[in-house]
C-alpha cells in the first residue's frame, strides 16, 4: 500500500491542522517519526559473502552510503483499528541539502502545536511517597 508523499509546505500545513484538531478535542495524540529513507539506487544485488564476514558494510550496503540519504518524516493522529476511517497519516521526504531549513520550520510548527499540552499530574505519586514515609519505609531510589 503505497501512499504519495507530500511536499514540505503541504506537510507543514496539514501538520498544523492536525495539531489544531488535537487542541480542540479533549484528548488524543499526535505521533511523529523520522528515519533515513533507504532507496536502492542500483538494481544489482549485493555481493554474496559468508555469514562469518566481519564487515557489516558488505552485507548491509546502507550502513556506509556513498552520499547522504534523504530523511522520511511521518505524522499520525494515532487512531487505532476501530477508528481507522478517522486516522490521518502524513509523510514527506526531505533531501539532505534541505534538512536545515526543514528542521527550522519543523521546530516552529512543533512549538506552536505543543502550546495546548497540560502539565502532567503527579499528585498521586507524591501522596504515595508521603504514605511510605509515614509507615516507616524509605521510598525506593531510581
Amino acid at each position: 500500500m503505497a501512499t504519495k508523499h507530500l511536499t514540505t509546505d503541504e506537510f507543514f500545513s496539514r501538520l498544523s491542522s492536525l495539531f489544531e484538531s488535537r487542541r480542540n478535542s479533549t484528548h488524543g495524540s499526535v505521533f511523529l517519526t523520522q528515519k533515513r529513507c533507504i532507496t536502492l539506487l542500483t538494481t544489482e544485488s549485493p555481493p554474496t559473502s559468508s555469514p562469518s564476514t566481519t564487515e557489516p558494510a558488505v552485507s548491509f550496503p546502507d550502513l556506509a552510503p556513498s552520499s547522504p540519504l534523504p530523511v522520511l518524516i511521518r505524522a499520525s493522529n494515532g487512531k487505532s483499528k476501530e477508528y481507522r476511517k478517522d486516522k490521518i497519516k502524513l509523510s514527506t521526504i526531505v533531501q539532505p541539502d534541505e534538512l536545515e531549513g526543514f528542521f527550522t520550520k519543523y521546530a516552529e510548527v512543533m512549538k506552536a502545536g505543543t502550546t495546548a499540552l497540560k502539565k502532567r499530574d503527579r499528585s498521586g505519586r507524591k501522596k504515595a511517597k508521603a504514605k511510605k514515609k509515614l509507615k516507616g519505609g524509605e521510598p525506593e531510589k531510581k
